[in-house]
């Protein structure tokens, strides 16, 4: 199955459940794999609103923001991400998001 292929699969999907979590991680992941940032953002910022707690997001969104150079952005959305792994004890998410995070600092 092609990427656009299974891109059209995820947002036919997407009508029905357009809300849901999973979905809106994968067709931003679809998005940022078609180097369409702007409509990653958009579907990654979507999840964030529908579900500020889905902790995987962060990283992606933040390295995307991170990548366009959009730094004070990047910066935010570490942060914010850290905060909620903290709070749901991922650390697994939580060791991404501050070396992530850690290793972005040290480009600035």
């Amino acid at each position: 199955m092609s990427m656009s292929e299974r891109l059209e699969s995820l947002l036919e999907m997407m009508r029905d459940s357009p809300n849901d979590g999973f979905l809106l991680f994968a067709v931003a992941k679809e998005y940022e794999g078609n180097d369409d940032s702007e409509k990653a953002i958009e579907y990654y910022e979507k999840l964030r609103n529908v579900d500020p707690e889905y902790v995987g997001l962060y990283y992606h969104l933040a390295g995307l923001y991170a990548e366009l150079e959009m730094s004070d952005k990047a910066l935010i959305i570490y942060d914010k991400g850290i905060e909620i792994a903290e709070r749901l004890k991922d650390l697994h998410a939580l060791s991404e998001l501050k070396g992530a995070r850690l290793n972005f600092e040290l480009e600035l």
